[in-house]
């Protein structure tokens, strides 16, 4: 074999000489002294972030969480929250955790862990700071409105118990905490993690015995869950039958595309669930099996702004097959593939490889799924629209290709009304969806259920 000079212009080592040179002047004049493997994470961070939204490095501590938060399972206190503006809010606890034994309540707003003020802290600081090993203790301190109720009793065995309350804190309403003024309760728990399993998966049997499945995200087991959660609500339902789902992904950001892919083939009996293109190459085009648990009853999709990734290739491909009619917003339009690659030292990356499409070739990059009911979200104000932030408004996001959906391709006498805003959904529980949503103010829960029961009604019956 003879040996070859690479030329300059292809050697990666040649690329990275400027590097090189930087490092060595930060080291020989910055202000302090650094540390050079501080640096050199820093540069490789900003290299893959450069590329796309959606690709990322992660050192050791980051890769560590990431592998978490897709197992469903993690060292912590087990609360739901949300940021909304400079507030932190507690969606819900988690059924079970040590924060619900506590006492910690939905609508209590965080003011502080481990007598650290987090009102303006960014949401996953805050939730890093919450999370660590089992058997080790954590001060959650929340503020509560008056008249949502009194702090749960601690049992004596159950190892947790609110903590006094801090210096200029009061358990009266009569001191503000920080943050301006406020009525109501400061209170402080000092709350004892636990492995917390976090379920991807609610549901819940509505009249007309439709079972209701909201999906959260694709974590390991999601498709288990659902199948687990089915088999309740047969359990519950008159005859042991269902007659419609009515599938929730509305603020589902996404996750294991391995999982969604499963719970797609669930409704399908033939037909394509989606291709995946890499530099214009076809290099999987993935179709369904028969025998799917849902393959033959009717189905609502329901979608929202915030409907992302392996959601959109779920609903995609209930779409195309024409197996579910889609309600609700023009999704988020994430539909490009990330490969997780693990790196030596402990440390992973985490990059962007390819697009998907939906059986029918519509890209989803970019442009996101079209529903064939529109419910958009409502407005701030007489006059106010909310800006909405999709996938093709992130700076430095991958272009869309291929044929792109809305009304040219999809004409399906889509209506536009006022479905409330995205914040309504991503605190909803299971158990707050009414058995009968006809009347509910979820606008696209509504509308999605009387779909149902209209198609259900118009579905022969059979008798033996």
């Amino acid at each position: 074999m003879r040996a070859e000079a690479t030329p300059e212009a292809q050697n990666p080592y040649q690329a990275v000489a400027q590097l090189g040179r930087v490092v060595v002047q930060i080291e020989n004049n910055y202000v302090d002294p650094v540390e050079r493997g501080k640096i050199v994470e820093g540069a490789i961070k900003g290299m893959v972030e450069n590329l796309d939204p959606h690709s990322s490095y992660l050192p050791p501590d980051e890769w560590k969480q990431f592998q978490s938060d897709t197992e469903g399972k993690f060292g912590g206190v087990g609360l739901e929250v949300d940021g909304r503006g400079e507030k932190l809010v507690v969606i819900a606890p988690i059924e079970g955790s040590p924060a619900q034994r506590a006492g910690i309540k939905s609508g209590d707003q965080i003011l502080a862990v481990d007598g650290e003020d987090v009102i303006t802290q960014p949401l996953d600081k805050v939730v890093k700071k919450m999370r660590g090993a089992a058997g080790t203790k954590v001060k959650i301190t929340v503020h509560r409105e008056s008249g949502r109720g009194t702090v749960a009793a601690s049992t004596p065995d159950s190892g947790i118990a609110p903590s006094p309350a801090l210096p200029g804190e009061a358990r009266d309403g009569g001191a503000p905490a920080p943050g301006g003024e406020r009525t109501g309760q400061t209170l402080t728990f000092e709350v004892t993690r636990e492995v917390i399993h976090v379920s991807s998966v609610t549901y819940k049997l509505l009249d007309g015995n439709i079972g209701y499945i909201r999906i959260k995200q694709f974590q390991e087991r999601a498709h288990a869950e659902m199948m687990a959660a089915t088999a309740k609500l047969r359990a519950e339902a008159k005859g042991g039958v269902l007659t419609a789902i009515l599938l929730d992904v509305r603020s589902n950001p996404g996750g294991l595309v391995d999982e969604a892919t499963e719970i797609a083939d669930e409704f399908l009996s033939t037909g394509g669930i989606y291709s995946m293109r890499h530099r214009g190459e076809v290099i999987e085009d993935l179709k369904a099996r028969s025998g799917g648990a849902f393959a033959d009853i009717p189905c609502v999709a329901l979608v929202n702004e915030w409907s992302a990734s392996a959601s959109e290739l779920l609903v995609g491909a209930l779409q195309d097959n024409k197996r579910a009619t889609v309600v609700g917003a023009n999704t988020f339009g994430k539909g490009s593939v990330q490969s997780i690659l693990p790196l030596p030292n402990g440390a992973g990356l985490k990059l962007t490889t390819a697009r998907y499409y939906t059986p029918s070739g519509h890209a989803i990059q970019a442009d996101g799924i079209h529903p064939d009911v529109v419910i958009e979200s409502g407005t701030k104000g007489p006059q106010e629209t909310p800006k909405v932030t999709r996938e093709r408004d992130l700076p430095g996001h991958l272009a869309a290709e291929g044929p792109q959906g809305g009304a040219a391709q999809r004409d399906a006498g889509a209506i536009v009304v006022d479905g409330g805003t995205p914040d309504m959904v991503s605190g909803m529980l299971a158990r707050d969806v009414p058995v009968d949503p006809s009347s509910s103010n979820d606008v696209v829960l509504r509308v999605g259920y009387q779909m149902l029961k209209a198609q259900a009604a118009a579905r022969p019956t059979f008798t033996k």
